[in-house]
Formats: C-alpha cells, sequence, structure tokens
C-alpha cells in the first residue's frame, strides 16, 4: 500500500480523535477547575512516559527491520512485558518522591491508579507493530478511534460523578485495556514462551538510541508543567497546559499521521530520491493544513477560549499568542525523525534531540521568571533556534537543501499570513461591537476559509489536489468497485 493510502486512514482517524479531544475540552471545562488541570497536567508528566516505553522504540524496529522473523518478534514481545512491569513497580515506589517534586501530595493517589497503563499498554505493543508493518491502518484506525470514543465516555461519566482529576485517569485506564485487547484480535499473533533471538541485538541497537531519543524529547517537552508546576503553582500549570493542548493537540495528531504513514512505506523504498520526493510533498500537505489553522487560532484566539471553555479562562488566550507560532514551527520539525528511522541514523537523531532538549530546558527556567507567558515566550524562541541543526541532519540523510523546502512551504504561508490580515481587519472593522463572540468566532472562520480556500485554488491548485488525495474513500461491502 503507499503512503497515501495509509495517511487516509490514520488521518480519518486522527481527525476523529481530534473531534473527540475538543469535546472533551469543552464539557470537561465546565466540570473540573484550573487547579484539576494543574493536577492532571502533572500527572501527564509522568503518565505519558505510558505510551513513549511501552516498547521501548522496538516497535518501529519491529516495522523498520527488513527480514523479520517470529523469534524475533517473539523476543521483542517478552522485552516489553517485562519493560512495562518494570514501569509499573516503578511508578507505584516513586509516587511520594514525584509529589515531593510537585510540592502536592494530591497527585500520590492518581499515580498509584495509572501505573498499570504501563503494563496494559506493553502487552499490545508488538500487535499494533505488525499491522503497521503490512500497512493495515484501516484496522489500526477503527481501533484507535472506537477505544478513544470509550475512554472520552469513562472520563465524562466519572467528572460528572465528582471524581475530579482521577476521572482523566480512569479514562487513560480503561482505553488502554480495550486497545490492548483490540490488537491482540485484530493482529492474530500469539506469543510462545520466553526465548532469544540472533536478530534481537540488532533490534535493540536501533531502538536504543531511538528510546534514548524519545526519552530526552519528553523531559524537554515536559519539563515546562515541571517548572511552572513548581514555581508558579497548579493554577498557572492548568491555564498553561490547556492553552498547549487546545493548541497543540491538533498539530501533534497531523505530523502524528505523516510519521506512522511515511515509515512503513520509506522503509521500503531504496531510492533516496523516492524518500526526498515523498517526504517534501508530505511536508507540503502538512503546512497546507497547519499554516492557516496557526495562523487563525492567533487572530481569533480570544472569543475562540470564551466560546469552548468559558471566560474563566481567558489568561489561555494570552498564552496562545506565542504558542501559535511555536505549533506551526514543530508541526514541521516533529517529521524529521522519521528520516533519520528510514534510514537507519537514530544515533543522530539522539545528538540532535539532546542539543534541542538543552535549548528548551533552559528556555523555561529563564521565561518562568516572567510568568506563564515568560515560559511560552521563551518556548518559541527556543523551538525557533532548535529547527535548524533538525531540519539540517534530516535534509541531508535525503541529500536536499533548505531551499527545496522553502520551496515546498512558501506558497501556503503565504496565502495564511493573507488570510490572517483578512480575518483580523474585518474584526476590527467591519464586525459590529454588538456581534456575540460565537458571532464573532463563525464570521472569522467563514472568513478565513474562504480567504485561504480561495488564494489556495486560484493560485496554487496543483498544491490543493496534493492536499485532497488525502481524503478517505470508504467502500461499502457489496459494493462494486
Amino acid at each position: 500500500m503507499s503512503a497515501v493510502n495509509n495517511a487516509r486512514w490514520i488521518a480519518a482517524a486522527q481527525a476523529a480523535k481530534i473531534a473527540l479531544q475538543f469535546i472533551s475540552v469543552a464539557v470537561l471545562a465546565r466540570l473540573l477547575t484550573p487547579d484539576d488541570y494543574g493536577l492532571i497536567a502533572m500527572v501527564w508528566v509522568v503518565g505519558n512516559l505510558a505510551t513513549l516505553l511501552r516498547d521501548m522504540g522496538t516497535a518501529a524496529a519491529i516495522v523498520q527491520e527488513p527480514n523479520l522473523t517470529d523469534e524475533t518478534t517473539n523476543a521483542v514481545y517478552w522485552f516489553n512485558v517485562v519493560v512495562g512491569a518494570t514501569l509499573c513497580v516503578g511508578l507505584i515506589a516513586l509516587s511520594y518522591p514525584i509529589a515531593g517534586l510537585f510540592r502536592t501530595d494530591a497527585v500520590m493517589p492518581l499515580l498509584y491508579t495509572l501505573a498499570p497503563t504501563f503494563f496494559i499498554s506493553s502487552l499490545g505493543s508488538v500487535h499494533r507493530a505488525l499491522l503497521e508493518r503490512k500497512s493495515a491502518f484501516r484496522v489500526v484506525a477503527a481501533v484507535e478511534v472506537t477505544t478513544s470514543i470509550f475512554g472520552l465516555i469513562v472520563t465524562i461519566g466519572a467528572a460528572w460523578a465528582g471524581a475530579g482529576a482521577m476521572s482523566f485517569v480512569w479514562g487513560m485506564l480503561s482505553m488502554s485495556a480495550v486497545s490492548t485487547a483490540a490488537f491482540w484480535n485484530r493482529a492474530r499473533w500469539m506469543p510462545s514462551r520466553i526465548a532469544g533471538s540472533s536478530r534481537f541485538g540488532a533490534v535493540l541497537r536501533f531502538s536504543g538510541h531511538l528510546s534514548a531519543f524519545n526519552l530526552i524529547n519528553y523531559f524537554a517537552r515536559n519539563a515546562d508543567a515541571m517548572v511552572i508546576g513548581r514555581y508558579l503553582g497548579a493554577a498557572s500549570l492548568g491555564i498553561y497546559s490547556t492553552a498547549y493542548k487546545v493548541m497543540l493537540f491538533p498539530l501533534q495528531n497531523m505530523t502524528f499521521v505523516a510519521n506512522r504513514a511515511l515509515f512503513p512505506v520509506m522503509c521500503r523504498f531504496e531510492s533516496t530520491a523516492e524518500m526526498r520526493s515523498l517526504y517534501l510533498k508530505s511536508v507540503s500537505v502538512i503546512v497546507m493544513l497547519t499554516a492557516p489553522l496557526m495562523m487563525g487560532v492567533f487572530v481569533l484566539r480570544e472569543p475562540f477560549i470564551h466560546v469552548f471553555l468559558g471566560a474563566r479562562w481567558h489568561a489561555a488566550a494570552d498564552v496562545l499568542i506565542w504558542l501559535a507560532p511555536v505549533g506551526f514551527v514543530q508541526s514541521i520539525v516533529s517529521t524529521t525523525g522519521t528520516v533519520s528511522m528510514v534510514r537507519g541514523r537514530t544515533d543522530q537523531l539522539m545528538v540532535v534531540g539532546l542539543f534541542v532538549a538543552a535549548l528548551q530546558v533552559a528556555s523555561f527556567f529563564i521565561g518562568v521568571q516572567w510568568g506563564v507567558l515568560g515560559v511560552a515566550a521563551a518556548y518559541l524562541v527556543a523551538n525557533l533556534l532548535g529547527a535548524i541543526p533538525s531540519l539540517w541532519v534530516a535534509l541531508r540523510l535525503l541529500d536536499a537543501e533548505f531551499s527545496d523546502l522553502l520551496r515546498e512551504i512558501w506558497s501556503a504561508c503565504l496565502c495564511a499570513l493573507l488570510m490572517g490580515f483578512g480575518v483580523w481587519a474585518m474584526g476590527k472593522w467591519v464586525l459590529p461591537e454588538s456581534f456575540s463572540e460565537i458571532l464573532q468566532l463563525l464570521a472569522g472562520i467563514a472568513v478565513g476559509v474562504s480567504i485561504y480556500g480561495s488564494l489556495m485554488l486560484v493560485l496554487f491548485p496543483a498544491r490543493v489536489r496534493l492536499a485532497f488525495t488525502l481524503v478517505p474513500t470508504i467502500r461499502l461491502r457489496g459494493a462494486k468497485p
């Protein structure tokens, strides 16, 4: 299957999850307090490890491995189970010092309840990787959407019953259990007794550098929550983390789509030219989506926050001033890791990740002197500086230049800038002051879509046709092909 076909199903699943996330934010923001969100953000600093470390990078190695045997797959499975069990026990043991780090005992019961997620997730990581290796993304998409809906129902139900911050933990735990069972059912692979493998060492070398990069990247991305939670408190962290989720969640999902779709296909390419062409086209499509989205978030941040979250979250709109451009930069840079993985250079990925992480962590400690807005502004500067080496390494591995990348993205950037000016001008000089905020938001979205869509269709129709190839085509059973 092609990368486009993979991307269609992954994009459909991620679009559904983005919609569910916005529903979750809109509903839970009215059931929970900023303090609850602050506790959740503290727990997620640890909880995100459940996804990050559930396979220690071995799932990507299974997809990339050219001659995968059942012996190697079995060895990887049991390795993951041991890692998952260790992380589960370790989280329980470390819950007290983690609570001390955040200066609040309220996170301890949340961590106890979350701990089994590490073990449960590790049980299904190999089965998921086997499906992705076969490009069975239609199956993966169905499982992910179904389990996301189930998790959202559990979370909202628990919050409605008064569970507070614990509602998110129950939702994550239930999602892990259901998705693991579903991947076992659809992959139709059963592990055998524990045994070694001659290729297991090569898998660990690949996944070792990748795991090191993921850990470095994880701590860099979550250091802001640690710093804000420790020095500014749970309420400030709740404001910051909510703005971060509202803005960056869609972007991270877009790059997630691209990375998952590209990786299994590029691993089968032998020509660098083919890899380069596919990568640049994929970045072009990503920017076509993220440039107008981030510009829209920037211009319409106040009515958006007030309509979806309520007036008490107004401070999050100020944070979005800085996080909107961060999101655009990350939508491009986040795809570079796939190139290093495909080329087998996870060692370079780790080195660059270490440099970028140092920049970001330093920016948080510098920015916190000026409060939440200072952290967000410093984070933007760190992302701009870190993008340079990340892109340089990826483009060099593909025998490409920065000019090749600029040729792919400048058109969408120009149209997004013109769109942003048009939406701002409409709000300042055209719309009557009597308009409610929901009408301002709807008018801004309508005008923005019209301006950006018209400019792209008239000036760059070939780019639009490329983007529309990602729209999923779903056939009913029994229908003629």
